[in-house]
């Protein structure tokens, strides 16, 4: 597709994309920096959107660290709306997982990632869509890594993911480690689990982010590096 009407230059390497998946389109955030090493596909928590401050502060770093970021809205703005009163589509990881794989289609058709190998960062119920379309695309993705995500939402697909998969989990956030260990024995990939010192849910407190962006860029640096494409 390449830089098209589509596309909307911001600052620096990081542009508006749309990006067509099944019957709708997405909007997304598309950052490339030079001699990408990688792309990152986000995986947004219920209720969030890639404008999230968090999301968008770990993309950046991922961008220092010589990996490009796709941040995009796995919701269109009529389902958002629809969302907001039914709550239930964040909770779709079935629709969610889907609109991923698409995405993940979008960068292999992308003149600037097409050759980069793909890694995806879920955040709360995003990581439960992230091990999904992981499952479902074991070829394309390269590595996973969820911050403080629900992976029990993947369900059965646990036990298909072959990407190396880092969880990040605050240790305040004590219902979610459980889950995540339960989850764990399920994974037949390799995976590491990473316990965040003081930190909550939201990983609000101070060094705690700072902490989740420094252990993902690592993740993928080592398990994309040298990945091609299939």
């Amino acid at each position: 597709m390449g830089d098209s009407a589509s596309t909307r230059e911001l600052t620096g390497h990081v542009r508006e994309v749309s990006v067509p998946v099944e019957a709708v389109v997405l909007d997304g955030s598309l950052g490339v920096p030079d001699g990408a090493r990688g792309v990152v596909l986000f995986a947004h928590g219920s209720g969030s959107s890639r404008h999230s401050p968090r999301n968008r502060y770990v993309a950046d770093e991922l961008r220092r660290g010589g990996l490009a970021t796709l941040l995009v809205d796995l919701l269109t703005p009529d389902e958002e709306l629809q969302d907001e009163h039914t709550r239930e589509l964040r909770f779709d990881i079935g629709l969610l997982a889907n609109r991923l794989v698409g995405a993940i289609g979008w960068l292999a058709r992308e003149e600037a990632t097409r050759e980069l190998p793909v890694g995806l960062f879920g955040a709360s119920t995003g990581g439960g869509a992230a091990l999904v379309a992981a499952a479902l695309e074991p070829d394309r993705v390269g590595a996973v890594v969820s911050r403080g995500g629900r992976p029990d939402l993947a369900g059965n697909a646990l036990t298909m993911v072959r990407a190396p998969t880092l969880l990040i989990v605050g240790e305040r956030d004590e219902p979610v480690i459980e889950l995540n260990e339960q989850a764990i024995a399920q994974l037949r990939s390799r995976v590491r689990l990473e316990i965040v010192p003081g930190a909550t849910h939201l990983f609000e407190e101070p060094g705690a982010l700072e902490m989740v962006a420094q252990l993902a860029t690592d993740w993928f640096n080592q398990n994309l590096t040298g990945r091609r494409q299939p």
